[in-house]
């Protein structure tokens, strides 16, 4: 076969090689999508080998870089449907990697804080990270990885402003 004649047999449903006619109005906008979803999966597999659900490590990556904080606001931090952090939060907490304890500043908050014990997670979170990144750039060089994440960027920092979502933007209206 041909190094540019398709392959013949049933198509991997998951990498589909033809665009849908009603996405080729936004190519791009399909491409991030299918991007964005195969990545969360991968993620969702190399975390599992650590024992945490995807969404799982963002909690604790916030965790273990601000230390202790109110429960609300690492629901801000991590931009998660209050209930979906609750639920990973008894989660981390009944893994021990998380406690929950009253703000001695206020009674009424919950202080939410990494465990000593989930240091060791912290190194496996990473490794799968690095692994992770590994695999998503395998074949792009240098120059190619610093450039997608410099348009990578400029995308997120359009869709922030298009959708008023920006975590930077919202800080400033709350003050």
């Amino acid at each position: 076969m041909k190094a540019d004649t398709p392959p013949t047999g049933p198509a991997d449903p998951a990498c589909p090689p033809k665009l849908p006619a009603v996405a080729e109005a936004g190519p791009v906008s399909h491409a991030l999508s299918r991007v964005a979803r195969l990545h969360r999966i991968a993620a969702g597999k190399a975390l599992k080998g650590v024992g945490l659900y995807p969404g799982q490590e963002f909690v604790m990556m916030h965790l273990w870089d601000a230390g202790p904080v109110r429960q609300s606001e690492l629901i801000k931090a991590v931009e998660l449907d209050p209930s979906t952090v609750t639920k990973m939060l008894q989660r981390l907490e009944q893994a021990g990697h998380v406690r929950r304890r009253p703000d001695p500043a206020d009674r009424r908050a919950v202080l939410v804080e990494a465990s000593d014990a989930s240091c060791g997670l912290l190194a496996q979170v990473e490794r799968a990270w690095g692994e992770l990144e590994g695999h998503t750039l395998a074949g792009l060089d240098e120059e190619e990885c610093a450039t997608l994440l410099r348009l990578l960027t400029r995308v997120e920092t359009n869709l922030c402003t298009e959708t008023a979502d920006c975590p930077e933007r919202r800080a400033a209206a709350e003050s």
